[in-house]
């Protein structure tokens, strides 16, 4: 059993900035992808970034050049720096990782979401 516990989120100005950070806890052989996703009301969740163990990136297209993902392994701990932050960016922004909690086994688990605002 994990545990992830998400900060950062709140109210900005268009074009201000903000650093979600999620740490995980708990029960775990390892830690593989990390990453947040974000929904809209009455849209699907989407992704907004996601990186892997050794560093890799991706990105969604809507986001690409103002947000950067970055994650501490020794502090299993993943960070979304949103800048130049527009009002289509308010919504709920859930942090996903997959773990295993033992060898062989790999599952997803999703944080309880941050609210970020974006508005004058």
């Amino acid at each position: 059993q994990v545990q992830l516990v998400e900060s950062g989120g709140g109210l900005v100005q268009p074009g201000g900035s903000l650093r979600l950070s999620c740490a995980v806890s708990g029960s775990f052989v390892s830690i593989y992808d990390m990453g947040y996703y974000r929904q809209a009301p009455g849209k699907q969740r989407e992704l907004v970034a996601s990186i892997t163990r050794g560093g890799n990136t991706n990105y969604a297209d809507s986001v690409k050049g103002r947000f950067t993902v970055s994650r501490d392994n020794a502090k299993n701990t993943v960070y979304l720096q949103m800048s130049s932050l527009k009002p289509e960016d308010t919504t709920v922004y859930y942090c996903k990782v997959t773990y295993a909690p033992r060898i062989g086994a790999r599952y997803d688990y999703w944080g309880q979401g941050t609210q970020v605002t974006v508005s004058s």
